[in-house]
């Protein structure tokens, strides 16, 4: 088949590079460059252990007070707020006791096969020093202070996490920048089977240029809409997509379409009927080029939800949530609030060369992505909503989307990933 992957961030490109193993023909449809959207910002994990919703249990008690801070972790601008509440309101009811573990464990599925996943194609591209895998330490001032995430943490352990209890000593022997913490941390975790990629861009790049070099085309335009041929409309199934509509006017003929677009993906996901709440959760990093700090891990400061990664250009912390949807300018002073904590945490670091970033996270309200066939075509499928998981969980979409395509049964369970499973409500909250 011909098919053409909407989309050049991680997991499209995982897709396409997939369905290239498969034997398809590939073209990517993207107006921006691979690797330079959410895909270049992200924090670099690549976790198995990240199977947790960002809706937790008791979180509404906290919402009403970080929506006050416009600095906060989490944030609404106020002009934004009549939109956002919808979503709002589903992400909240998605965050009882009941729906944590049943999307902690769909997750887990997906996360699991991280470097399975991702082997053959970083071997292909001559990209493996792309990915490390030196394990994570979740740290915390205190054991005491560590219950508090404790619940959460034995779900991790019930899903088949690997998490090892790291007091003081080898805390610090493992990562001897925490000893000039001002003794900030005395108590950690470590999830061993973890890993990062020092360069989440170079990581992209890399795999789309083995595309290209294995025969893929790339088209720099964006996709205006589909020709649907056979009956097929946004409330019929049944149809097929032939060509998609260029926004400079032309087209493209495919046999089979792949929407990875991330955060712009909700517009072409309803051409093809699929009404999804899908929103964008604006992250922000802060990368400390002249980084005096030598992280063996990547470090999440539980207590201060920053993660603190160690890349190839530098230092890099993220940890951010805002809602202002897709067009609003930046509010930098976020990422200033990021470098600030960072320098409360290592009073050492030396942050005389900085740059601040911000990028559109697809997210939807139960955290999980939107994996499968679109409901008005039967020769396309939907792979987005990856919200913070989304370099992790790129390469076992690209397998699964691959086996869909083939109409293979995917190794994974992708029922909690429907496309339909919002049914009514998909109408409501999206950016």
């Amino acid at each position: 088949m011909h098919v053409s992957v909407i989309g050049t961030g991680i997991v499209g490109v995982c897709a396409a590079a997939w369905l290239q193993r498969e034997g398809h023909r590939v073209t990517f449809v993207d107006p921006r460059e691979p690797g330079e959207a959410c895909s270049f910002g992200n924090a670099g994990s690549l976790s198995p252990s990240a199977c947790l919703p960002v809706g937790m249990p008791g979180l509404w008690k906290q919402v009403p007070r970080w929506l006050r801070d416009p600095l906060g972790p989490l944030t609404v601008r106020w002009g934004y707020l009549p939109r956002a509440w919808p979503w709002l309101a589903q992400f909240l009811r998605h965050s009882s006791r009941g729906e944590v573990e049943r999307i902690a464990g769909a997750l887990r599925a997906l996360l699991a096969p991280i470097f399975d996943c991702y082997a053959p194609l970083l071997q292909r591209a001559g990209a493996e020093h792309l990915v490390r895998r030196a394990g994570c330490l979740y740290v915390y001032s205190s054991r005491q202070a560590a219950a508090r995430w404790a619940w959460g943490m034995n779900l991790r352990r019930s899903l088949g996490v690997e998490l090892r209890d790291v007091g003081e000593d080898e805390l610090l022997a493992l990562e001897p920048d925490l000893v000039r913490a001002q003794g900030r941390f005395r108590f950690g975790l470590l999830a061993p089977e973890n890993g990062s990629t020092p360069d989440p861009s170079a990581l992209v790049k890399a795999l789309h240029a083995q595309c290209l070099r294995d025969g893929a085309a790339q088209v720099r335009e964006a996709v205006a809409g589909f020709d649907l041929a056979d009956g097929g409309t946004p409330a019929r199934t049944g149809g097929a997509v032939r060509r998609l509509r260029l926004l400079g006017g032309g087209s493209l003929d495919v046999d089979g379409v792949v929407v990875a677009a991330g955060a712009w993906s909700a517009p072409l996901a309803r051409a093809l009927g699929a009404r999804v709440p899908l929103q964008t959760q604006r992250g922000y990093h802060v990368t400390v080029y002249s980084s005096n700090l030598a992280l063996r891990h990547t470090v999440m400061a539980v207590e201060d939800n920053l993660m603190v990664n160690p890349m190839a250009m530098g230092l890099r912390l993220a940890g951010s949530v805002e809602f202002a949807g897709l067009a609003a300018p930046p509010r930098y002073e976020r990422a200033d609030v990021l470098l600030a904590k960072g320098r409360q945490l290592f009073p050492h670091l030396d942050a005389s060369r900085t740059s601040r970033w911000m990028g559109h996270r697809p997210c939807l309200p139960d955290s999980l992505p939107v994996i499968g066939r679109a409901p008005a075509a039967a020769n396309a499928w939907l792979a987005f909503g990856h919200g913070h998981v989304g370099m992790c969980a790129a390469a076992s979409t690209g397998r699964e989307v691959a086996a869909l395509v083939g109409g293979r049964a995917p190794q994974i369970d992708l029922h909690p990933f429907r496309p339909e499973r919002f049914g009514l409500l998909g109408r409501f909250g999206a950016a």
